[in-house]
C-alpha cells in the first residue's frame, strides 16, 4: 500500500505537468487558433457537410440582322461578321441589361414562381433565398436574382452568355429557358419600335398627299362643274376647228360670188350667195366669240382650270412619291429588323458545379492566414516602437 501511494502521486503530477503545458502552448498560439485554425474548421464543417449543391444552366445566343445573310467581300468584315459583333452589337448589350433588370424579374415571376425555386428546400439556410438578415421584399428577390443569374458578352466569340445557378437542375434549366424566351421577345419588340418610328412617319406623309390629291380632283370637279367644261384646251380646240372649216368655206363662196359679179353681174344667185356668206360669218363670229368672248369664253376660264389641273399633277405625283417612301421605309425596316439566333439551348445540368468545396475551404484558410500575418506585423510594429519603461 504504501508502495502504490508514491505511483499515483508521480501519474497525478505527470498529467497536471501536461495539462500544463498543453494550457501554455494553447494560451500562447490564442491568436492563431482563433483567427486561422477556427474559420478554417468552419468553413471545412459548412462547406463539407452543410452547403448546398448549386446546379448552373448555360444558354448562349447573337442577335443578327437579315444583312448579315449577305455575302461580304470585306475580309475584315467577314471577321466581324463571324465574331457576332457586326449589325446587333448594340441590341445584344440591351438585351443583356434586360436581363439583369427588374423588369425582366417581374416578368419572370409572373411566368414561374422564382421565390419557390430560390427557397427551395434542397439548399441550406445560408444560401437560400431569402437569406439570413434579409426579408422577402422584391428588392431583397431583386439583390439575389442579380447573385444567381449572370448575363455578359464572350469577348472571345461575341456571343452572349445567360447563366442561371439553382438548387436543382429543372430549376435552373427553367429559369434560363423563361430568360431566353424574354429575351427573344424583347428582340421583338425592339424590332416593332424601329419599324414603327420611319413606317408611321412615312404613312403620315402618304395620307397627308392622299388627301391633298382628292382636294385637287373635287376641287377640279366642282370647277368643271360650275363653268360646264369638262376640258377647256380641248373644247376651244374644237370650236376653233370649226370656225377654222367656216372660214374655209366663207372663203370659198366669197370667191365664187366675185366671179359671179364680175361676170355675171346680173345673175340672180348673188343675192342668195351673199345671204350665206353673211350666214357663215355670223357663225363664225359666234364660235370666236365662245373661245375669246368677254367673261363667259373658253379662254377666261382656261387659266383657273389649268392651276387646278396642275394641282392635281403635283398631288398624284406627291402621292406617288410619298407612296415610293413608304415602301422603300418598310423595306429598310425589314432589312434593319434584328432577330435571336440561339447558339446554345439552355442545358439540363446533370452535375452541382457549385460550391466548389476544396477551393472554398483553402481560401478560407489563406485569407485567414494573411490577416493573421498582417496583425501579427502590425503587433510586432507597435511593440518595437512602444516606450521601455
Amino acid at each position: 500500500m504504501e508502495a502504490e501511494q508514491p505511483e499515483r502521486f508521480v501519474d497525478a503530477t505527470s498529467s497536471t505537468a501536461t495539462f500544463s503545458v498543453l494550457t501554455q502552448w494553447l494560451k500562447k498560439r490564442r491568436w492563431f487558433l482563433l483567427m486561422v485554425v477556427l474559420p478554417t474548421m468552419l468553413a471545412a464543417l459548412y462547406y463539407g457537410l452543410i452547403a448546398a449543391d448549386v446546379y448552373i444552366s448555360e444558354s448562349r445566343f447573337v442577335i443578327k440582322s437579315p444583312d448579315q445573310k449577305r455575302s461580304q467581300t470585306s475580309t475584315l468584315a467577314n471577321l466581324v461578321q463571324t465574331t457576332g459583333l457586326s449589325g446587333g452589337h448594340e441590341q445584344t448589350s440591351e438585351v443583356l441589361t434586360y436581363v439583369q433588370s427588374r423588369d425582366a424579374l417581374k416578368a419572370l415571376t409572373e411566368k414561374i414562381d422564382l421565390r419557390d425555386k430560390f427557397s427551395s428546400p434542397q439548399a441550406d439556410a445560408l444560401s437560400r433565398f431569402p437569406r439570413p438578415f434579409s426579408d422577402g421584399s422584391f428588392e431583397s428577390l431583386f439583390k439575389y436574382y442579380g447573385k444567381r443569374v449572370d448575363a455578359r458578352i464572350d469577348q472571345e466569340n461575341g456571343t452572349a452568355t445567360i447563366k442561371v445557378e439553382a438548387f436543382t437542375p429543372q430549376d435552373a434549366y427553367i429559369i434560363n429557358r423563361e430568360l431566353l424566351g424574354l429575351s427573344e421577345n424583347l428582340v421583338n419588340q425592339l424590332n416593332m419600335r424601329s419599324q414603327s418610328k420611319g413606317i408611321v412617319e412615312a404613312q403620315k406623309q402618304v395620307e397627308l398627299a392622299t388627301q391633298r390629291a382628292r382636294s385637287a380632283r373635287v376641287a377640279l370637279a366642282q370647277y368643271r362643274n360650275a363653268q360646264a367644261l369638262i376640258d377647256p384646251a380641248k373644247q376651244a380646240g374644237g370650236v376653233l376647228a370649226i370656225a377654222d372649216t367656216m372660214i374655209a368655206q366663207r372663203s370659198a363662196l366669197q370667191a365664187q360670188l366675185d366671179t359671179m359679179q364680175r361676170l355675171t353681174p346680173g345673175n340672180p344667185s348673188i343675192p342668195a350667195l351673199r345671204s350665206r356668206i353673211n350666214a357663215i360669218s355670223a357663225q363664225i363670229a359666234s364660235q370666236d366669240n365662245r373661245v375669246v368672248g368677254n367673261g363667259g369664253g373658253i379662254a377666261s376660264k382656261l387659266g383657273g382650270y389649268e392651276n387646278l389641273l396642275v394641282e392635281q399633277e403635283f398631288a398624284t405625283e406627291s402621292l406617288n412619291a410619298a407612296n415610293s417612301a413608304l415602301v422603300q421605309a418598310r423595306a429598310e425596316a425589314q432589312r434593319q429588323q434584328f432577330y435571336l439566333e440561339r447558339v446554345v439551348n439552355p442545358n439540363m445540368p446533370d452535375t452541382p458545379l457549385l460550391p466548389k468545396r476544396m477551393l472554398s475551404i483553402l481560401i478560407v484558410f489563406a485569407a485567414a492566414l494573411c490577416l493573421y500575418f498582417i496583425a501579427w506585423m502590425f503587433m510586432i510594429g507597435i511593440l518595437e516602437h512602444a516606450p521601455e519603461d
